[in-house]
């Protein structure tokens, strides 16, 4: 593969996201994912910043590697699981318009969720925290995280919901995001948007992300709870309300 210089700027500023992301500044992850849309074609993109999400996975496992909270992750992986197969047959049939489309709907129903909660959060409503959530958000987050690697919005709020301690919302969001990347990867190889030429210019930024990685960290053990989970989730809605912004866009010009 060929890029200009200005592209691979932005490829490196992207893989420092991931790390952060991973690391400690979740409400960052989004990022990455609009970066890499905005440069290459929807598809590729995701087949372009799977292998770096890994890479950063890795790099999060190694600093929460005693944080998780299995209960949460053995509840969401099998839905998540499902979400992935039917995302597979989805992104094969469907052109980059119709796949962003999809992601903003989808990110729309979690504001939506979150505007109508019951007050039992000081950030992220009780509705979110119900048993019958999880299967919903499991599916939800493993079939967006197959269009576009894009399901981090939808684990943060659900997590915070939870109220869990930062160490351990890190951690667990870092095994499920693990388990549920590396299941994504035959899938997308099958599709052949992950190639051996996208690896390829992977290699080059994986740096980047182990450097990012360092910096979340140590940006995670020094910020208090509230301002953490405040923070990430307002980064979040940001990031989500400029994604959608950009489909709605596509949408129009496509069929306007």
């Amino acid at each position: 593969m060929s890029y200009e210089f200005w592209q691979w700027l932005f490829f490196g500023l992207a893989a420092m996201i991931i790390g952060m992301s991973k690391c400690g500044i979740p409400g960052l992850g989004i990022l990455n994912v609009v970066i890499f849309q905005n440069i290459l074609l929807a598809k590729d993109a995701t087949g372009f910043g799977l292998p770096l999400l890994i890479i950063g996975d890795i790099c999060a496992m190694i600093a929460y590697r005693r944080h998780a909270e299995w209960k949460q992750i053995v509840k969401l992986i099998p839905w998540a699981g499902l979400g992935v197969i039917g995302g597979f047959f989805v992104l094969g049939a469907i052109d980059n318009v119709q796949a962003r489309l999809l992601i903003g709907i989808s990110l729309v129903i979690m504001i939506i969720l979150h505007v109508t909660n019951d007050g039992k959060s000081a950030v992220v409503g009780g509705g979110l925290s119900t048993p019958l959530m999880a299967p919903i958000i499991g599916a939800m987050a493993g079939f967006v995280s197959m269009i576009a690697n894009a399901a981090g919005p939808l684990m943060m709020l659900y997590l915070l919901a939870m109220r869990m301690p930062k160490m351990a919302f890190m951690g667990t969001s870092v095994y499920f995001f693990t388990l549920l990347n590396l299941f994504k990867v035959p899938f997308l190889a099958y599709l052949d948007i992950v190639t051996l030429e996208s690896i390829g210019a992977n290699l080059r930024l994986i740096p980047l992300v182990i450097g990012g990685a360092f910096i979340g960290y140590a940006f995670a053990r020094r910020v208090n709870q509230l301002w953490f989970e405040r923070t990430a989730f307002w980064l979040t809605i940001i990031a989500v309300a400029y994604m959608i912004w950009n489909a709605a866009k596509e949408v129009i010009n496509a069929y306007g």
